[in-house]
């Protein structure tokens, strides 16, 4: 802990980039990761939106290193470029935190769209797979590298109206745990130090959405805020411990 006693000992200069970065999970996790003393890369493909949530990490923690960058992650080449270029900027790359999202729905299930499953197989699949393919090799030359998905409860219970989100969220944990087993193997028999993890939540809430739904009860949702400890968290727990892991954050259906 730093003097604030708000700090992670294994986030103190860690390198950190994070995807889908300028929403409110992202803004909340930039804030939590600067706050524990890490170098925090966000990225996004909005990049106004970006620059306000960096500077608001920046504001907020007077001295921590936040930087923005736009990059487009449908783009294989600029996920890599990106990761490079964060790397050789920093020395380092220990963690990447996913919160890319999306969401498109229907009614029934025979209402379904598949121009939706179009959309979201590119937000949470595509996205998914190319942050990992470029992030692979930094993370494991890392001590202790984390790359974290999070993911939504309705991929492994889905309901009809929502096949292609729910489908969509199955593949992009399917992949991560794919990631995982690489880590792992990786690691040989002392077991991995780098970690792929899943973190669950039923759906998010931040304080924009109850000052526009006062009498909502927003049951079983997780607070930004709290998403951002967790995320920081894992960080605190071994790698063996964590990798290949579902760490739900919301009652397991």
């Amino acid at each position: 802990m730093n003097a604030n006693g708000t700090g992670n000992g294994m986030l103190e200069g860690a390198v950190i980039a994070v995807a889908g970065a300028a929403g409110p999970a992202g803004r909340a996790t930039l804030l939590r990761l600067a706050e524990a003393g890490a170098i925090v890369v966000a990225s996004d493909a909005d990049p106004t939106r970006l620059a306000e949530a960096v500077d608001a990490a920046r504001y907020a923690h007077g001295g921590a290193t936040v930087t923005g960058d736009t990059v487009d992650l449908l783009d294989l080449a600029a996920t890599r470029e990106w990761a490079a270029k964060t790397e050789k900027e920093f020395g380092r790359i220990d963690g990447v935190v996913h919160l890319v999202g999306g969401w498109r729905g229907s009614a029934t299930f025979a209402e379904t769209d598949l121009a939706d499953w179009d959309l979201l197989e590119k937000l949470l699949i595509r996205t998914v797979q190319h942050t990992s393919l470029a992030f692979h090799d930094g993370l494991l030359r890392s001590d202790r590298g984390r790359f974290l998905l999070i993911s939504a409860a309705g991929a492994s219970q889905p309901t009809a109206g929502n096949a292609a989100y729910a489908a969509s969220k199955a593949a992009a944990e399917a992949w991560t745990l794919a990631l995982a087993d690489a880590f792992r193997k990786a690691g040989g028999d002392e077991g991995p130090k780098t970690a792929a993890a899943i973190l669950i939540v039923k759906a998010l809430v931040h304080d924009a959405m109850r000052a526009e739904r006062p009498n909502a009860k927003f049951a079983g949702f997780t607070d930004v805020k709290e998403l951002a400890d967790a995320i920081a968290g894992v960080w605190e727990r071994p790698a063996p411990e964590v990798n290949g892991k579902r760490l739900w954050l919301t009652p397991q259906p």
